[in-house]
């Protein structure tokens, strides 16, 4: 089995609210799908959403990096030889990150569709029962998430997540009218998206925020200050979980050298997909850090995607992949019933792609062959 064809298509996924995080507010989401197609007639999906603030792709970046390097790079290749792919793939180009998971992630789909396995399966059978999921509030007044959060425990979701990082003492408002309106038996995350950007600011809000009895926090500064993260976690109960911090492995190793993380929250888009994330998350294990899959708000085909990596293994202990339930249409039919996700069980990601709203959606398609490629 060998890879012979890719088609490239840019879509454009509307959400039904604007998601607001503390570094910009999105009215939809960009996302390139990847169709790798072998010379046996298989099919499998893949999923890239760059995010310029984090790995420093862009839409149109992302489909020019596809077209021209990595998808000639792997023509020709069997979609088994995963190692080999990601070698090839990391040779034409550094980082680049969600373009990559793109390949990565229809790779896996092809080996779990050839071998009619689900992904878990290939990568060591599941480890969890179940899978939850947060409720996800991004950045409104006080009030506003307060209600809504109230509303999101009436629905029965387990637990809540609140984006902040505006400026600090309204973000401490925006934390205690949640708490105070939950009740201290529904565990709170509150993750800041690097907007507190300095220490010496976080460092003011670790004592405010202990008597709220948060779940942990996550990113408060800026992603570069690695040291400045492992002085806050020296000075707080609250368990600190780095996001933009960390992408891949040699992030990771300063994360473990420098004590600077309780909690890593792993993307397929930041490290390059499926692969890369196992071994993350087993590295980070070795270390005594616990990890989340986390999602850059993805259609069902990345959020399957994230879904199967984290049933597998142990040391993923939270998962944030909520952009089906965020979007008007979805490209996929990934099951949620709040609190619970439900992998179908069928092979690869287990997933139907809507061929007809993957139509409507799209603003840009391209086609790459084995041995040449052709515009659309």
């Amino acid at each position: 089995m060998k890879i012979v064809k890719a088609d490239i298509v840019g879509i454009h996924l509307p959400l039904i609210t604007p998601f607001i995080i503390s570094y910009d507010t999105y009215g939809s989401m960009a996302s390139v799908i990847v169709r790798l197609e072998t010379d046996d007639g298989l099919a499998g999906y893949g999923e890239a959403v760059p995010d310029e603030h984090v790995t420093g792709e862009s839409f149109f970046s992302t489909i020019e990096v596809l077209k021209h390097q990595l998808l000639p790079a792997i023509m020709g290749e069997s979609p088994f030889a995963i190692e080999r792919i990601h070698h090839l793939m990391d040779g034409r180009i550094y980082a680049n990150p969600a373009a990559k998971a793109a390949i990565d992630i229809a790779c896996y789909d092809l080996m779990g569709k050839y071998t009619d396995k689900p992904i878990y399966d290939l990568i060591g059978g599941k480890f969890h029962e179940q899978l939850t999921f947060a409720k996800v509030l991004s950045i409104e007044e006080p009030e506003i998430m307060a209600e809504k959060a109230k509303q999101a425990v009436a629905l029965g979701y387990s637990s809540l997540k609140l984006k902040v990082g505006f400026d600090l003492y309204s973000d401490l408002e925006r934390v205690k009218a949640v708490r105070e309106a939950v009740g201290y038996e529904v565990p709170i995350r509150v993750d800041v998206n690097q907007g507190w950007k300095h220490y010496a600011t976080a460092a003011q809000a670790l004592p405010l925020l202990e008597p709220l009895r948060i779940s942990w926090l996550e990113q408060p500064i800026k992603m570069e200050d690695i040291d400045g993260l492992s002085e806050l976690r020296k000075k707080t109960v609250i368990p600190i979980m780095a996001d933009e911090s960390v992408h891949n492995g040699t992030h990771l190793n300063e994360i473990i050298k420098k004590h600077a993380a309780d909690l890593i929250n792993i993307k397929l888009m930041k490290c390059g997909g499926i692969y890369p994330a196992i071994h993350m998350a087993k590295t980070a294990e070795y270390a005594g850090i616990q990890c989340q899959v986390g999602s850059m708000v993805e259609s069902s085909i990345g959020s399957a995607a994230g879904y199967h990596t984290a049933i597998a293994r142990k040391n993923i202990i939270s998962t944030e992949l909520t952009g089906p339930l965020l979007f008007s249409k979805d490209i996929g039919n990934l099951e949620y019933r709040i609190p619970f996700v439900y992998l179908s069980g069928k092979p690869g990601l287990g997933i139907d792609v809507d061929a007809n709203t993957l139509e409507e959606l799209t603003v840009k398609k391209e086609t790459v062959l084995f041995g040449s490629f052709k515009s659309k």
